[in-house]
């Protein structure tokens, strides 16, 4: 009799672990782009977000696209557009695969840099 309801019970654990993960997958999770890199030569702006594995991230990318102009602007050209698709970087590894990713989204200046 104990070991049938040790038996139950796991596999109630189990179901239940199962579920969570499928719900904590389905979260989604608004990230905000921030600028972490680029080149004024270049006339690039790389924009990234950190999400773990188990979210799935809403990026806004016409907040990111006004802050990588905001930057061009600082460099004196007049606009930017993003420039190619995202990039993604495991940051944490675990036992079952990476848990953490930095995700970052290239922006190209446009108009031209006036000297300075």
């Amino acid at each position: 009799m104990l070991l049938v309801w040790g038996w139950l019970m796991r596999g109630k654990l189990a179901a239940c672990f199962g579920l969570a993960c499928i719900l904590a997958a389905g979260c989604s999770t608004n990230k905000t782009l921030t600028p972490t890199g680029g080149s004024r030569a270049d006339g690039t702006v790389e924009m990234s977000y950190e999400v773990s594995s188990l979210q799935r991230a809403e990026v806004n990318l016409e907040q990111g696209r006004t802050a990588a102009r905001e930057r061009c602007r600082a460099w004196g050209y007049t606009d930017a557009q993003p420039f190619g698709g995202e990039k993604r970087t495991c940051q944490e590894m675990s036992g079952y695969g990476c848990v953490r990713y930095f995700v970052s989204v290239t922006y190209q200046c446009l108009g031209g840099a006036r000297p300075s």
